[in-house]
């Protein structure tokens, strides 16, 4: 049993953190699908969707968006 259970809450399984300027961080268990529905194999615990649009292999972030000066809304 998890701690989380012992209080009598549910366990988190995964979450979305927007970084300021920058990616969603995807942690735990968290399904990626693409465009089409399909799921996208994540090869990580935590990965990083990009968020800016510019980056080269998206849906993954590959820190474009320090380049172009992104900035969130």
């Amino acid at each position: 049993m998890s701690a989380a259970d012992e209080h009598g809450a549910t366990p988190v399984r995964g979450s979305i953190v927007a970084c300021p300027d920058g990616p969603l961080l995807v942690r735990g268990d968290v399904p990626v699908v693409d465009d089409r529905g399909e799921p996208v194999v994540k090869r990580r615990a935590t990965v990083a969707l990009c968020r800016c649009g510019a980056s080269a292999i998206k849906p993954w972030c590959d820190g474009s968006h320090k380049a172009i000066g992104f900035e969130a809304p």
